[in-house]
């Protein structure tokens, strides 16, 4: 997704920092929709996920997602996928680069995420 003119500006990661990027257009818009729905909420999800993306101890509302659903792969690299509940069914999902430093978002929404009802 491209910024433009109008678009909020995410600063950069410093030392010791994540990035968080979208990994498509519709995690960038359910981004969107949580911001309107939950800002404070949403705001502190991003805190975590830029400082601590992998916490050493998991809690019901942030941990790896588990089954088939634990792995997702962005730009060819394999990576631990994670969710932290924003709201009861709001949801935020997310890979962790390693190589790259960075956290993929890769499901953003104020709705339970369809694939976890398997």
């Amino acid at each position: 997704m491209t910024s433009g003119r109008g678009d909020r500006v995410a600063p950069p990661a410093p030392d010791g920092q994540w990035e968080i990027r979208f990994a498509d257009a519709a995690s960038a818009k359910g981004w969107e929709s949580l911001t309107q729905q939950a800002r404070e909420n949403t705001y502190r999800a991003w805190l975590v996920i830029r400082t601590d993306p992998r916490p050493p101890a998991e809690t019901p509302r942030h941990h790896r997602l588990k089954g088939s659903l634990a792995h997702g792969t962005h730009r060819g690299q394999t990576c631990e996928q994670w969710q932290i509940e924003v709201t009861g069914g709001g949801r935020i999902w997310y890979l962790v680069d390693s190589d790259r430093n960075t956290c993929w978002v890769t499901y953003a929404g104020t709705a339970h995420p369809r694939a976890t009802d398997r």
